[in-house]
C-alpha cells in the first residue's frame, strides 16, 4: 500500500448564512465564526482563496468583504434574500482575484430582474 497526501483548495472554507451565523473548516473540524453581517431565510454565497482566507460573501442583494464590511456599490445586486439560490460566486477564467456575482430575483416578484451579474475585483 502506498499513501500519499492531498490537499484540497480552500475556497468553499468559509460559510456565511442565516442570522449572522458562520462556519469554518479550516482546521478541520468545523468551527462557529462571528462577525457576519449576512441576514437571510435561503440563498447566500461565499468565497475564500485557495488557503482557506474569506475573500467575501452575499446574499444576493448586498456583499461584504473579509472584514464584514459592505464592498463599495455592493449594495444593490438585484438579487433576492428569499431565492433559494440568490447568489452564486465565479471566478473569472484565467484571472487571478476577479470573480462574477450572479444574482436571480424571487418567485413572488415575478422573477423582474432576472439574472444579473456583478463583477468583483
Amino acid at each position: 500500500m502506498f499513501s500519499k497526501n492531498s490537499y484540497s483548495q480552500g475556497e468553499g472554507n468559509n460559510w456565511f448564512f442565516g442570522q449572522n451565523a458562520g462556519i469554518t473548516f479550516n482546521g478541520g473540524a468545523p468551527v462557529s465564526l462571528v462577525g457576519g453581517q449576512l441576514v437571510t431565510q435561503e440563498g447566500c454565497a461565499s468565497i475564500s482563496d485557495s488557503a482557506g482566507n474569506l475573500l467575501f460573501y452575499t446574499d444576493g442583494v448586498k456583499v461584504w468583504n473579509r472584514n464584514h464590511i459592505q464592498m463599495p456599490h455592493g449594495d444593490s445586486l438585484m438579487g433576492n434574500g428569499s431565492a433559494t439560490q440568490s447568489a452564486m460566486i465565479v471566478p473569472w477564467p484565467n484571472v487571478h482575484g476577479k470573480y462574477f456575482i450572479f444574482t436571480v430575483d424571487c418567485f413572488e416578484n415575478n422573477l423582474t430582474n432576472g439574472l444579473r451579474y456583478t463583477e468583483v475585483d
